[in-house]
Parts: structure tokens; C-alpha cells; sequence
């Protein structure tokens, strides 16, 4: 671990002599938390403790996914020589020098339930996003809305107003209606809702979305098809997520796409802040 932490946060010197610090590259940072954690992890907890940690100063709009995204290249192109090992279903730990085994017809290889996990965590397969139980007032309505949201505290934002796939409206908690974002983009088509029948009905939505999201939080193309096998597992997770059956433990695992968690429009702090100033001092 001492070879780690010599890397980590090396002060150098900026233009004009100040003094900064260089961050680790994803792989260190990866490698560092698993060092200090001393056992499995996964990659959603590795991007909360990189961030919590400060290890990078950006992490972009996607974290969980690129840790992902480098723990499995680097699995996939190095084989038994990568730092990593898969040990469940997302779950990784520091491959011990000691652990790979040689014999004269060459290195064992991973064992096929770890290339069967990386490969079960790759992301953008059908789902590369949702929202569970966003608030409607914590958007600030119009033709076209900003749907914010992160993955985790510290990274960037991403407005899903241009998405595209299917969303959930609730009263409280109960479903009140099921629709698809395809000819029009997802804030479009909730935008609609707040002027249609169904304007005063609902307080609440959950959306599920196709389009990729990179790691600078744009929104890329909606894929030309999709493999069948995967669209079952996929079809099943959404449901799970959406419905929450009582008998169904789990939340919907095969559902590969990270969640978001949603933000505020900055726009509606802004109005309430000028509204309080407003009762405060009215002759202002």
C-alpha cells in the first residue's frame, strides 16, 4: 500500500510557483480504496469513497460507471495480470501477487463466474439511467424543462430532459399512469402533463431512460437494436424498480443503468429566495 499512497497527492508547483496537488489517475484511486478497505467492494461504494476521499478533483457527471468502466477493461485486456479480480456481481478486491498460480502450460486464467460478472456490469446495455419518485415541484415547468440529476454527491450534474424511454406519474405513491418519451423527448412529454387531464393528479414521476450517458454528462444516441437476452433481464428489472412487489427481495439487479438521484432547478431556489426578500422588506 506504501507504493499507493507515495503516488497519491504529490504536491507540484503551478505557473506562478503556487503550489498544487496532481490527482490520482482512476486506476490508483481504485487501486488505493481497495487497498485501504482490505476486502471486497463495489464499484458504486469505490466511486463514494474516491469522492469522499477528494482523490480526484473531477470525477465528471459519471463516477460509478467509469470506476466500472476501468475495472473491467483493465480485467478484460490484462487477464490474470490486472491489479483487479471480480468476485461477485460488482463486486472487486486487489488481486494478491501471491494468488495467480503458474504451470508449465501457462497462467490459470479468471475463472468463467468472474468474466460472467464483468461481463453481467457492463454498462449502457438497455438502460443507461433512471429516476425514482422525482419531485414535480423541484422543476421549474415550461416547454422545455431541465430534469437534473447526479449520481452521487460531488458529481456533475445531467439534465435528462432529452431523454428518451418510459415514465411513471404518481399520486403519493400510488401509479396513476404509464407513458413513453419517443417522438418527444421525456421533459416534453412531462411538461404536457402538467397541461393535459392529468395536470392536477400527479406529484411525483420515475423515469427509465435508453440513451447513454458520458462521463462529461451529455446524452449520445439512441442504439439502433438491441440483443434479445438482454432486454428480458432488463424488461424484468424496470418492473421490479417500478412496482416494488412485495415478494421480489431484491431490487431490479439486472437493471445495469446507474440511478440518479434528482436535483432541484436552481432557477426555483432563486425565485423562492426573491419572494422571501420581497415579505421581508416590501418596500424594497
Amino acid at each position: 500500500m506504501g507504493a499507493i499512497e507515495s503516488r497519491s497527492l504529490q504536491p507540484t508547483f503551478g505557473p506562478c510557483g503556487e503550489v498544487t496537488v496532481a490527482e490520482l489517475s482512476w486506476k490508483k484511486a481504485i487501486e488505493k480504496v481497495l487497498a485501504e478497505a482490505g476486502g471486497a467492494m463495489h464499484y458504486k461504494d469505490i466511486a463514494e469513497e474516491i469522492v469522499s476521499k477528494d482523490l480526484r478533483n473531477s470525477i465528471g457527471a459519471t463516477p460509478a460507471s467509469t470506476v466500472n468502466v476501468v475495472l473491467n477493461d483493465s480485467i478484460k485486456k490484462q487477464g490474470d495480470d490486472s491489479a483487479f479480480q471480480s468476485v461477485g456481481k460488482g463486486e472487486y478486491i486487489l488481486r494478491r501477487k501471491d494468488a495467480v498460480a503458474s504451470k508449465k502450460g501457462g497462467a490459470i486464467r479468471s475463472s468463467a463466474s468472474a468474466e460472467s460478472s464483468t461481463s453481467e456490469e457492463e454498462q449502457y446495455e438497455i438502460v443507461s439511467s433512471f429516476g425514482m419518485f422525482w419531485r414535480r415541484d423541484y422543476v421549474e415547468w415550461g416547454s422545455t424543462p431541465k430534469l437534473l440529476g447526479m449520481q452521487q454527491i460531488g458529481a456533475q450534474a445531467v439534465d435528462f430532459s432529452a431523454q428518451l424511454g418510459i415514465y411513471l406519474l404518481y399520486d403519493g405513491r400510488e401509479v396513476i399512469y404509464v407513458g413513453r418519451s419517443s417522438e418527444r423527448p421525456l421533459g416534453r412529454r412531462l411538461y404536457e402533463h402538467t397541461v393535459d387531464r392529468l395536470s392536477t393528479r400527479w406529484d411525483r414521476f420515475s423515469w427509465f431512460g435508453l440513451l447513454p450517458v458520458s462521463s462529461e454528462g451529455k446524452l449520445g444516441k439512441l442504439p439502433r437494436e438491441f440483443l434479445g437476452s438482454k432486454m428480458i433481464p432488463a424488461l424484468e428489472a424496470i418492473l421490479i424498480e417500478a412496482l416494488e412487489p412485495r415478494q421480489n427481495r431484491k431490487r431490479g439487479d439486472d437493471l445495469s443503468a446507474a440511478e440518479y438521484f434528482q436535483m432541484e432547478d436552481p432557477e426555483i431556489d432563486r425565485r423562492r429566495k426573491k419572494a422571501l426578500l420581497r415579505s421581508a422588506f416590501p418596500d424594497i
